[in-house]
């Protein structure tokens, strides 16, 4: 228990902050429950819906050095908390209606059913960007051609052999995106903004990997340590914003739960920590070289999201549905991997 230290600790702050709130709102002790019943529900949803997410971000952690770990784990927690689940929304209200970001702050708090419309409008966008971000680190990861270890077999040591083709991960979600946009029965303007989101997604994806592939191509000697420190840096980003992909629809969806925005914030911060928490138990505990399977899991997982934001474009897909996905397969995954531990062991 003593990872989650901290995620118990940031819980009863924020129970206690939430039933403060619960407690003003009523003027009585009547509002407390249900704000206390509420972060707890978002927490857990939270948590169900950012499992796959801890995975891969154990992944790409286990192989950064402790000072960038340890940016992460701190920094890394205040812009997942501050930044994607409270300002990103009221900046994307505000451009969205062209207020400033204080009137989006009391439009917030003071008519929330108005700004969960306003941030509801802007789904299209979230979906096409996050969609196209989240399906392309499923991608890189499925067309690994070096990839050795392969969990569907020769399915998938067939997919890691198209990896041999330069850009072919770019190629598919262009195509998905192109496809979207062509056939999808909605407005024209949803269809500009499919395409116009999904290609900024698109292009920060491209950025991220090709920067990372360039640091790790410098000099030797004295320039080393520089490109870890380099890699380091390329790599937070790279975590930072496929925690935002990953918790985009988890905002939006708080909002068919409460339209509560302090609650939602206090509620999903709980479960923000205890993912970071798991994150820090995988990498820590060598869980993924114990099962080896689980990084394939996720990454599955992740490919599924990605289809689900794109199909919720069209229809809403509830949060259930989204957090059972990554849940399925993370355990599919442990299973294969225990099998596969007792096979070697013979």
């Amino acid at each position: 228990m003593r990872d989650f230290r901290y995620s118990f600790f940031v819980t009863f702050v924020c129970l206690g902050l939430a039933a403060l709130w619960g407690y003003e709102l009523k003027g009585s002790i009547a509002g407390i429950w249900p704000a206390l019943s509420v972060a707890l529900i978002l927490g857990i949803m939270e948590v169900s819906l950012s499992f796959d997410n801890a995975v891969v971000n154990a992944s790409i952690l286990k192989e950064m050095d402790e000072k960038w770990r340890h940016i992460f784990l701190t920094v890394g927690i205040l812009i997942a908390v501050f930044g994607v689940r409270l300002l990103f929304p009221l900046l994307l209200v505000a451009v969205a209606t062209g207020q400033g970001l204080f009137d989006v702050v009391h439009m917030a708090i003071n008519n929330p059913v108005l700004y969960a419309d306003y941030l509801d409008d802007g789904h299209t966008a979230i979906a096409a960007f996050g969609g196209s971000f989240l399906f392309l680190v499923f991608l890189s990861f499925i067309f690994d051609s070096g990839k050795e270890l392969h969990w569907l077999g020769r399915m998938e040591a067939a997919l890691g052999r198209l990896g041999r083709m330069e850009s072919i991960s770019i190629v598919v979600i262009l195509l998905i995106l192109l496809a979207l946009q062509n056939f999808l029965p909605i407005s024209q303007e949803e269809r500009l903004t499919i395409l116009l989101s999904g290609l900024c997604g698109v292009v920060l994806y491209v950025l991220i990997d090709s920067m990372g592939s360039f640091f790790s191509s410098q000099a030797e000697g004295d320039a080393i340590a520089k490109t870890a420190k380099r890699n380091g840096a390329m790599g937070f980003l790279y975590l930072e914003i496929l925690d935002a992909s990953f918790s985009f629809d988890g905002v939006i969806g708080a909002f068919a739960i409460t339209r509560d925005v302090v609650i939602i914030m206090l509620g999903l911060t709980i479960g923000a920590m205890f993912v970071r928490s798991l994150t820090v138990r995988l990498v820590y505990k060598g869980t993924l070289d114990n099962y080896v399977f689980l990084e394939h899991g996720a990454h599955y997982a992740i490919g599924v999201l990605g289809l689900v934001m794109f199909y919720s474009i069209y229809q809403h897909v509830p949060e259930v549905i989204t957090g059972l996905i990554g849940v399925v397969f993370i355990v599919a995954a442990l299973l294969s991997s225990i099998r596969y531990k007792r096979k070697i062991a013979l």
